[in-house]
């Protein structure tokens, strides 16, 4: 049973959708340069985050030392992360998603590609993921604009 409008006293059929499938964007901004990397996975655990950090490391100049804030999620805060040696990861205070730049970014790319759509298959799922991600994470004007937090401005 599900509630839908309809006339007083109607009993109207609909179908009501139960079942869901997920899909996990995993991602790091450089709010500065508007650089990006980022990971999609049907599932989020310690090894998925794992998986995003080898990658990320790929992605990343190991001579710059990156500074990596985020939530304290479990998997955020698991003692077998596998950090790279010029990672520093900050662990944001409780309740505070807006002290995150890249929580802009999610907001951006629900509001903008990902809202109110619905998709047939998983793969259709995943190739809106990813049209997204390269029409807005890989524009580092969007990224420079959207991801602005002023206390992350460099220090000279």
């Amino acid at each position: 049973m599900t509630r839908v409008w309809a006339l007083r006293g109607s009993r109207p059929r609909v179908v009501r959708q139960t079942r869901y499938e997920w899909l996990y964007v995993i991602g790091a901004v450089c709010p500065q340069t508007g650089q990006t990397v980022g990971l999609l996975s049907p599932h989020i655990n310690t090894n998925i985050i794992n998986a995003f950090f080898t990658q990320f490391g790929q992605e990343t100049d190991p001579q710059v030392h990156v500074v990596v804030v985020w939530d304290q999620a479990g998997f955020h805060t698991a003692k077998d992360l596998n950090v790279p040696e010029n990672v520093t990861l900050v662990p944001l205070p409780a309740y505070s998603p807006e002290l995150n730049p890249v929580e802009n970014l999610w907001h951006y790319l629900r509001s903008h590609y990902w809202a109110n759509r619905r998709y047939d298959t998983y793969d259709d799922l995943r190739h809106a993921a990813i049209d997204a991600w390269q029409k807005a994470a890989l524009d580092l004007e969007i990224i420079k604009s959207v991801c602005h937090a002023s206390y992350t401005q460099r220090i000279n």
